[in-house]
């Protein structure tokens, strides 16, 4: 089989081929994007050749492809256009319930929680994908052995959740609140999971301090150099390892959160997203968000809402959710 650009030669290849027996594919943009009879067809293939007029990234596109992980409940692209595919995720720590719903309770019942939850998100015709938002690094009031003011969760405690989530055929986010240190040091700590093609990150600069910050004295901050750090390692484990593309979320509800956010880069290996999750009333809240996705680079990410149950009044209702301009394609509930 070959798989040729859009271009002159592809003319003939396809006679070529139509000679010698081979069959020859047509893609034009990203591999990963072809119809599902097309991918199909390239998975059983014995030998799949690349042509002339494809872009840089094809081969290892061609290799996510033959190597078969896919998206839990179907496809090697996260937001995939004809696939309208929504999040709606429990957020918490698995300790209990004092930093978010997910906590209160077990990952089992997590799943029956999460998919009554769900249900409503899906009246655009949109596929609802439910998630598990675990903090994997929690923002700590005090300075600990290592002084970042961050307690790492150990793997142990959140590998039953991950677990839970592939059996069921959803999706895990590992949420990184790192205090004094970086995004990318706290990120490596669990690359076992992200690894796994159903796990992404997500980064909440309101827990990055600066050097003698402290939290809660003021909202934290990061630079978009240090968001692409993540970044790039996080697209080489997607390359390197042929996984399908892997959600990165970076949290905001002010514009200082994220300085230079239009320098953050969006790789075809992530797709980045920037959640909104402030909390208050919905008129404070619409605020933000119409001031966040309204700056001139928000066309470069997806979107995301936050619902919080006990600080938000009254909490948004689906409805009102999906009539937001764009509109999410990530919900979570803390």
């Amino acid at each position: 089989m070959w798989l040729v650009g859009d271009n002159v030669q592809t003319t003939q290849l396809t006679d070529l081929g139509y000679q010698t027996g081979e069959r020859v594919i047509v893609a034009t943009g990203d591999l990963r994007a072809l119809p599902f009879e097309a991918r199909e067809m390239i998975s059983y293939a014995s030998e799949v050749k690349l042509g002339p007029g494809l872009g840089k990234d094809a081969a290892w596109q061609l290799e996510t492809i033959r190597r078969g992980h896919q998206i839990p409940g179907g496809g090697l692209l996260m937001f995939e256009s004809g696939f309208d595919r929504r999040l709606v995720a429990l957020y918490g720590h698995p300790s209990g319930p004092g930093l978010g719903v997910l906590g209160e309770q077990s990952p089992a019942a997590g799943v029956d929680r999460l998919r009554s939850i769900a249900a409503s998100y899906d009246a655009d015709g949109s596929v609802v994908l439910p998630t598990f938002e675990i903090i994997a690094t929690v923002a700590s009031a005090g300075a600990g052995g290592d002084g970042d003011y961050s307690a790492m969760t150990a793997r142990d405690v959140i590998r039953p959740w991950i677990e839970t989530a592939a059996a069921d055929n959803m999706y895990v986010v590992l949420d990184l609140q790192p205090g004094r240190t970086d995004f990318l040091t706290q990120a490596k700590v669990y690359e076992e999971f992200l690894l796994l093609p159903h796990v992404g990150l997500a980064l909440d600069p309101e827990w990055r301090l600066k050097p003698h910050q402290v939290h809660l004295e003021q909202v934290g901050t990061v630079d978009a150099a240090e968001i692409n750090q993540v970044v790039r390692w996080l697209a080489g484990l997607v390359r390197e390892n042929a996984l399908p593309q892997k959600l990165l979320i970076v949290h905001q509800f002010q514009t200082p959160m994220i300085t230079n956010r239009g320098l953050i880069d969006t790789p075809p290996e992530l797709a980045v997203l920037i959640q909104m999750d402030g909390q208050g009333s919905m008129r404070a809240k619409y605020a933000s968000w119409d001031t966040l996705t309204g700056k001139p680079d928000a066309e470069q990410f997806y979107w995301g809402w936050k619902n919080f149950y006990d600080e938000d009044h009254p909490n948004a209702t689906p409805e009102q959710v999906l009539e937001l301009t764009p509109t999410p394609e990530f919900v979570s509930f803390q």
